[in-house]
């Protein structure tokens, strides 16, 4: 029963470090671009260390966890007149952008939280 649970938490662990780098895979360019315009560069640079870490043979949770809490603070910290404006100079609908991305970090950064 113990070895059971020690592999569960094992994939469980294994899960939560494959599904933030499946997601950067995917999103990363597009919330590197929001960060941009936004001029948000607390949340670009969260966002290349994040990369940075899956550069590593073995990514450390702790390090991804801290880089999912400091993109999650860059995105909160946007508001919504700053999304109107850049809605209307872009024509990008910022705001829906910005509660996507903000909804999916959090998603990922409290499967980190709650393991502990």
């Amino acid at each position: 029963m113990l070895s059971n649970t020690t592999e569960n938490a094992k994939q469980a662990a294994y899960d939560r470090i494959a599904d933030t780098e499946r997601h950067l895979r995917r999103h990363g360019a597009a919330l590197c671009e929001l960060f941009n315009v936004f001029d948000a560069p607390s949340g670009f640079d969260a966002l290349c260390d994040l990369h940075g870490i899956y550069g590593n043979q073995r990514p450390q949770a702790a390090a991804i966890k801290a880089a999912l809490e400091e993109i999650k603070v860059a995105l909160a910290k946007q508001t919504s007149q700053v999304a109107d404006t850049v809605a209307h100079d872009l024509n990008f609908d910022a705001h829906a952008a910005l509660c996507w991305h903000g909804a999916r970090i959090s998603e990922l950064y409290a499967r980190f939280h709650h393991a502990e």
